[in-house]
């Protein structure tokens, strides 16, 4: 089983014993790191979580450029996904159209209502060889 994933670093900096002069940080001051995409090739899940949106862009790529190369459908599991804008949706139309090309189709699972009403907004449910599980969303009016 391969595990790809991707990391974003918390807004909170955690330093390490004492302030640094002038408030100087370097990468290894960050003590929590989130992980925000992951891909387990075993079935073909690729896990959705936190806050996704243009900052977190190109953390994901690995994974996004590794489901391309499995074999199987690939299930998106929006199940910890909080926050995303449209980037990350056209980054899964982008993968979607290229699984159809090699015969494959992706399948969205477990978005909360505002993922699922942004999935429609963008039309990602409408592609070809797309499939949503799950409830749609309720509507306040």
């Amino acid at each position: 089983m391969t595990f790809v994933s991707a990391f974003s670093t918390s807004s909170t900096v955690a330093m390490r014993g004492s302030l640094r002069e002038r408030g100087t940080r370097s990468r290894s001051d960050f003590r929590y790191r989130a992980r925000i995409v992951s891909l387990d090739d075993s079935p073909a899940v690729l896990r959705v979580s936190g806050d996704e949106d243009r900052s977190t862009q190109s953390l994901r790529r690995r994974a996004l450029s590794r489901a391309l190369t499995l074999d199987a459908d690939l299930v998106v599991d929006f199940g910890g996904l909080v926050f995303a804008d449209a980037s990350l949706m056209l980054d899964l139309a982008m993968v979607a159209r290229r699984l159809r090309k090699a015969g494959r189709r992706m399948v969205l699972r477990g978005a909360e209502p505002q993922i699922h009403t942004l999935i429609e907004l963008v039309g990602l449910h409408r592609l070809p060889g797309v499939q949503t599980e799950g409830p749609a969303p309720t509507t306040v009016r």
